[in-house]
């Protein structure tokens, strides 16, 4: 059975990433890396936490003594990187903590990886290495047009600028020393466990509640939105026949505006649009992201399973179903 490194498991992603493995894979265990800041939550996994492939370990991937030790007491046979400050508002009013833990957290782990797998069994080369980005790193789009793996990386936020930092150094520790980096970038996630800063979970937690449903700009901005269970068969693909060294693409050929999204949420819960309030657009907003997969589709064999219209439904019946879940972050 091969072992896995999750970090930032108890996150959205990384939680559900963790959830399909253990109830899906037989063949793979996990240990959980996570320091449990505030959108780590381990209420995420109460589903697994019990099982004997699945263990907790809490830490700091910026704390470099803390992840050798890891390294040292555990034979990961992979590592799944999700561990990022990932919010952009909280990076444009405090940056320097983006850069501490998407650049220097992930030259860390990247080190440690090296460091254990150069004297590990069976070689470097039977390890995988995978770095979850997003489809931020290239900047922002007109009206047409698509990001692909070749698009050169122009980020506009010290999140995105963060993320991009840290794909280049992965990117570097497979051409410098050969360690088996697989980098994906995916476009805009939604699903169970969302902490609900981001944009779905916030118009749906607030309409629940009667609130104003803060919209920047005049609600243009479109993004491409993927189901995170989407995602994380894409994730599990690389990790077991993704070719070493290549970046991946990750999208759910969906655009939308952020305001149409708003609108159906309100139509759904059957609030009225009033509860929408235009506020003063966000720094350096990108008005359009739009990934084109057909590399991870065309090599891998991955598609898209989740239509946008069935998954929203979800998303909100689960944060109907799963009021006490969010109602202790607010």
């Amino acid at each position: 059975m091969k072992r896995i490194l999750v970090t930032g498991g108890c996150g959205f992603i990384g939680s559900n990433f963790i959830i399909g493995v253990i109830k899906n894979r037989s063949d793979l265990s996990v240990v959980n890396y996570d320091l449990l800041t505030y959108a780590g939550n381990p209420d995420n996994l109460n589903d697994v936490e019990n099982d004997p492939r699945y263990a907790f370990v809490k830490g700091d991937i910026c704390d470099a003594a803390a992840v050798k030790k890891l390294f040292g007491e555990y034979e990961f046979d992979a590592v799944v990187h999700f561990a990022a400050e990932s919010h952009v508002d909280k990076s444009i009013s405090g940056p320097s903590q983006f850069v501490a833990t998407n650049v220097l957290g992930t030259q860390i782990l990247l080190q440690a990886a090296k460091e254990a797998w150069g004297k590990a069994s069976g070689g470097i080369s039977e390890k995988r290495f995978i770095h979850v980005s997003t489809d931020e790193v290239y900047g922002t789009l007109g009206e047409a047009g698509y990001f692909t793996e070749s698009t050169p990386l122009a980020p506009n936020s010290p999140y995105s600028a963060s993320k991009a930092g840290s794909d280049l150094l992965a990117r570097s520790y497979f051409e410098t020393f050969g360690l088996p980096v697989i980098i994906t970038r995916c476009s805009n996630n939604y699903g169970p466990y969302q902490y609900p800063e981001k944009l779905i979970p916030l118009m749906i937690t607030n309409a629940l509640r009667n609130k104003p449903l803060p919209v920047y700009g005049d609600g243009m901005n479109v993004r491409d939105w993927l189901y995170v269970g989407d995602h994380c068969r894409a994730l599990e693909m690389a990790l077991d026949k993704g070719v070493i060294g290549e970046v991946y693409n990750i999208g759910g050929n969906n655009e939308m505006r952020n305001i149409d999204i708003v609108k159906l949420i309100l139509a759904r819960l059957e609030k009225p649009e009033s509860l929408i309030t235009f506020v003063k657009d966000r720094l350096g907003h990108d008005r359009r992201y739009a990934i084109d997969a057909s590399k991870i589709k065309r090599e891998l064999g991955w598609m898209p399973e989740v239509d946008f219209g069935a998954g929203i439904r979800g998303a909100i019946e689960w944060y109907l179903a799963n009021e006490g879940w969010w109602a202790k972050l607010l």
